[in-house]
């Protein structure tokens, strides 16, 4: 048997490892500031993303990242977005398709994760929609924890325009492809928050 020393961690990494879970927080837009992010650190972060699993080893997570004056661009994707959507439901409001069109300079940094799965010979996906898509959350979950371990607050956005068909094209993003949604990160202009959990305790079953 390989000792256990050689397998693991030193426990002084172990402990700043559960710091840096339970340090995760989750902001919206309104709370993040105008300050922008260095390239260094998103890069750190996305390499963390790209070390989740996957099943088959597919590494299905595709990510586009918008910094500067890409946003202005990605901001009108947003607009057309909403466009579509709401006026196929007769909701259409000129300021929200404004609000929309200024969405993308709201945060200093949008990323978007998308999913390109594993294919086999025939064309077919070589695991399933499911499968595929559990990883790319593996991913995000990994670049959330870094960016929070630098200072940085994010949010995962998964409706309306963030998720919507015209988004996705954009992305190139089409099926089989598929658009998870939009992570946009900034420097918080807030105190940073508690987070709250219940006891882990209480959603473990043991079977011995």
């Amino acid at each position: 048997m390989i000792p256990a020393m050689d397998r693991g961690l030193p426990p002084s990494d172990i402990e700043s490892l559960l710091k840096a879970i339970s340090h995760r927080r989750s902001l919206g837009l309104a709370r993040l500031s105008e300050e922008p992010v260095d390239r260094a650190i998103l890069e750190s972060a996305l390499e963390a993303a790209n070390w989740a699993p996957s099943n088959g080893d597919t590494e299905p997570w595709r990510f586009s990242v918008f910094t500067g004056d890409s946003r202005k661009q990605l901001g009108e994707v947003f607009a057309e977005s909403y466009r579509i959507g709401a006026e196929a439901e007769g909701k259409f409001r000129p300021e929200s398709f404004q609000a929309m069109r200024e969405r993308g300079e709201d945060a200093p940094v949008w990323i978007s994760l998308g999913m390109s799965p594993g294919l086999l010979e025939d064309g077919t996906m070589k695991e399933s929609e499911e499968e595929e898509g559990l990883a790319v959350a593996c991913a995000v979950q990994n670049l959330h924890l870094v960016l929070s371990a630098y200072g940085l607050v994010g949010m995962w956005h998964s409706k309306g325009a963030s998720v919507h068909p015209n988004t996705a094209k954009f992305l190139g993003l089409e099926a089989p492809g598929r658009l998870y949604g939009m992570f946009f990160c900034g420097w918080p202009k807030v105190a940073w928050p508690e987070g709250e959990r219940g006891p882990w305790q209480d959603k473990v079953r043991w079977y011995e």
